[in-house]
């Protein structure tokens, strides 16, 4: 093993446990301002000096674009090697990444276009318009809420439940359904679709998610906490039986509890991943 003092020297002791744990699934549970990313910074670099892992065998997530380009660098600048076959980005950034080079095992045309918020109320707006729909009584950003929350949840339209008497979710699940279509049709995948169709890529096509849960031998999630359901399942897809997933979060706090978070993933992560 190689001298690794210009890893672990300016790290505290917490971290340093944190850097240095043994190659299994890890959950790293610490507040505010207590470098959570430096320990996913370190550790990665000390996998690679450590362990020969190499970069291709290694998945980093993030929550923002900025913070997966910090990540990059300050990985770069502490190995002093270049590590452009290792994955990081965003949820997003990865499974369009993952639908790009399989569109169509994903069903999708190879020219699939990205549509962001404000082009998915435009489509939701005109379906309205279509159905008939008083915006008085039925606002665009209501049904917007209702798809991407099913979404969010792994819920096709087929698998959705709403009660018979239930007008208004039954018109709402009728506006998702026609959105779909529109979508299909369009070679449309909003932000919560790249997510929800990567994520049935990867549970449906065996021969795909071999294929990633053998070439990455570690993921290493940032901001843990901050996880929905579907980008929970979309790395459970992922972790295959020799991965070692080390996920760093605050149960004390989301910033997206807002859209979906779900802190309870931190409290199920020791079941759903073998030997944390």
């Amino acid at each position: 093993m190689s001298n690794l003092s210009h890893i672990t020297d300016s790290l505290n002791e917490a971290q340093r446990q944190a850097v240095t744990a043994p190659l299994h699934s890890v959950l790293v549970l610490a507040g505010a301002g207590s470098g959570k990313t430096r320990v996913l910074v370190h550790r990665i670099a000390y996998l690679m000096e450590a362990h020969r892992v190499t970069p291709h065998e290694i998945l980093a997530v993030t929550f923002t674009n900025k913070a997966a380009n910090e990540m990059r660098s300050r990985i770069e600048k502490l190995r002093d090697v270049p590590i452009q076959a290792m994955w990081v980005g965003t949820f997003h950034g990865l499974s369009h990444r993952l639908l790009r080079m399989h569109f169509a095992e994903a069903n999708l045309p190879q020219t699939f276009q990205i549509i962001d918020s404000d082009d998915q109320l435009r489509i939701i707006k005109r379906i309205h318009r279509d159905m008939n729909l008083d915006e008085k009584f039925w606002q665009p950003k209501q049904s917007q809420w209702f798809i991407n929350h099913h979404k969010e949840n792994a819920n096709r339209v087929s698998h959705v439940v709403v009660e018979a008497r239930d007008h208004k979710a039954k018109t709402w699940l009728q506006v998702y359904q026609e959105y779909e279509a529109v979508c299909h049709r369009a070679g449309l995948v909003d932000f919560t679709e790249l997510l929800l169709r990567s994520y049935e890529l990867l549970q449906k096509n065996e021969n795909v998610r071999s294929h990633y849960q053998q070439r990455f031998s570690h993921i290493l999630v940032d901001e843990f906490q901050d996880t929905n359901t579907i980008q929970y399942r979309w790395l459970h897809a992922l972790t295959g039986h020799q991965t070692c997933l080390m996920a760093v979060g605050d149960d004390d706090q989301s910033i997206y509890s807002w859209r979906g978070a779900q802190v309870e993933n931190i409290r199920h992560f020791t079941n759903d991943f073998k030997h944390a």
